[in-house]
């Protein structure tokens, strides 16, 4: 009874999901220079949907497909799609999904790093496909983002405060089942052998558990960044991306609905005051100057619209190790990564590289 009462007088106090606070990068997400410090493994324009076959690598760029070695990483495209890849998932069996910034998801079979045509048929029945993983029984869970904004438009959504989202079971038929709706971005998804799957939501920076027959729970809340893609950790838990970090100034325009209209209306949305995936290039950046600078260098510590920063979760899915990007960085908008034989492999978006993380013995950060 107190609870419910004090969840209705929130938003008069400013208080709970109405408050405008974020949680510092202390303990375990202590700020470091891991993320901009690894080794590169290849240049690549903003790498995404990054997947493994065997020791060779698989990464989009835009609407292409590319092949590189982890250890000799000079890409190759492989494929070219009709449209822009936003996720990848590779299956057991050689089964490649992709999802495509026009909605559909289509298959590819991989052999050796060799990509052919796929007897499975696309699924045409999305129209935000944000993250895909097979399960053990060959299911495909599909992460849709919204019903309303497609992937190229992921900022409007956050914006415009979206909870459209869903995830969907696709059975290895083809008969599709809704697992959960009314999700704000559901980014990045890890399946579990359990038939239940571990989901990444943007919008409400936290990871949830959904079970086999639908049922949610919180697993992570209040991250203080917006989570995306999920990787198996062979030490147990996680390994976990977030693309941006979250700020009090975002938390604030969030919140005031003619300011965002407005911002919508009559601003270019590179210049909106809202995250981004690669560091300040234009003087139309709506953070600048000293805010940002001092004696004219970038401020580790300045309040930035853009970060790197990879989290290591354990078995009980809370983080426990980071490695980042920070604010006078260049390897920001991290959404797909995948650990392979003792290293991590990351993929930085904003900073057009795919680099590696070496893992000690127990699977942390080296």
């Amino acid at each position: 009874m107190i609870g419910a009462l004090s969840r209705l007088l929130d938003p008069l106090r400013g208080a709970g999901r109405h408050a405008i606070t974020v949680p510092p990068m202390d303990g375990a997400l202590q700020p470091n220079e891991r993320l901009e410090e690894a080794p590169l493994v290849c240049s690549l324009a903003s790498p995404d949907a990054l997947t493994l076959s065997g020791p060779t690598a698989l990464a989009a760029s835009n609407s292409k497909l590319f092949a590189f070695e982890l250890d000799a990483g000079a890409p190759r495209e492989v494929g070219a799609f009709a449209a822009d890849i936003v996720c990848a998932a590779l299956s057991q069996k050689g089964e490649l999904a992709v999802g495509l910034s026009d909605g559909r998801v289509t298959f590819r079979r991989v052999d050796a790093g060799a990509i052919a045509p796929s007897p499975l048929s696309d699924l045409a029945q999305f129209s935000c496909p944000t993250a895909l993983a097979w399960a053990d029984d060959g299911a495909l869970f599909v992460c849709e983002g919204s019903q309303t904004n497609p992937a190229s438009e992921w900022k409007r959504d956050l914006t415009e405060r979206g909870s459209s989202g869903s995830v969907w079971r696709v059975n290895p038929g083809g008969e599709a089942q809704r697992l959960a709706g009314d999700l704000a971005y559901p980014n990045g998804v890890l399946a579990l052998p359990d038939g239940s799957a571990i989901v990444s939501e943007s919008w409400r920076s936290r990871l949830i558990r959904i079970s086999a027959d639908g049922a949610t729970d919180v697993v992570v809340d209040d991250l203080p960044g917006y989570p995306a893609g999920l990787a198996r950790r062979s030490a147990g838990g996680a390994w976990l991306a977030l693309f941006a970090p979250r700020s009090q100034l975002f938390e604030f325009i969030l919140r005031e609905r003619s300011l965002r209209e407005q911002m919508m209306r009559e601003i270019d949305p590179d210049c909106w005051m809202a995250p981004a995936l690669r560091p300040a290039r234009s003087f139309l950046e709506p953070l600048q100057g000293g805010a940002l600078k001092q004696l004219g260098v970038m401020k580790p510590w300045a309040p930035s619209r853009s970060y790197g920063l990879v989290l290591a979760l354990d078995a009980q899915m809370r983080p426990e190790a980071s490695a980042h990007s920070r604010a006078n960085g260049l390897r920001h908008g991290v959404r797909s990564l995948v650990e392979s034989d003792g290293r991590l492999i990351v993929a930085s978006k904003g900073g057009d590289a795919v680099v590696s993380l070496a893992l000690d013995a127990r699977g942390g950060f080296a």
